[in-house]
């Protein structure tokens, strides 16, 4: 799933939470670009089957260990330039 960014208003977990359950993720790894936003990493914390990286962090083993794959288009540019 690749979306424009990943970022929260609110550090609330709650709100994350329930549109992971709508979005029908359990076991994900978001990734995002050079640096994660501090409350959608603050919400994910708490959550289990949630876990956050920045690109930088991005590795085979999480990613394969995982059902779902998030990330964000300036996740897609890091990765596309670290592989260069």
């Amino acid at each position: 799933v690749v979306l424009d960014a990943a970022e929260m208003a609110e550090a609330k977990t709650s709100m994350l939470a329930k549109a992971a359950k709508e979005l029908g993720w359990k076991k994900v790894l978001v990734i995002d670009g050079a640096s994660v936003d501090a409350n959608f990493a603050l919400a994910a914390r708490n959550l289990d089957g949630i876990d956050v990286l920045p690109s930088m962090g991005a590795n085979v083993y999480d990613i394969l260990k995982r059902d779902t794959l998030v990330i964000t288009k300036a996740g897609v540019e890091a990765l596309e330039a670290r592989l260069k």
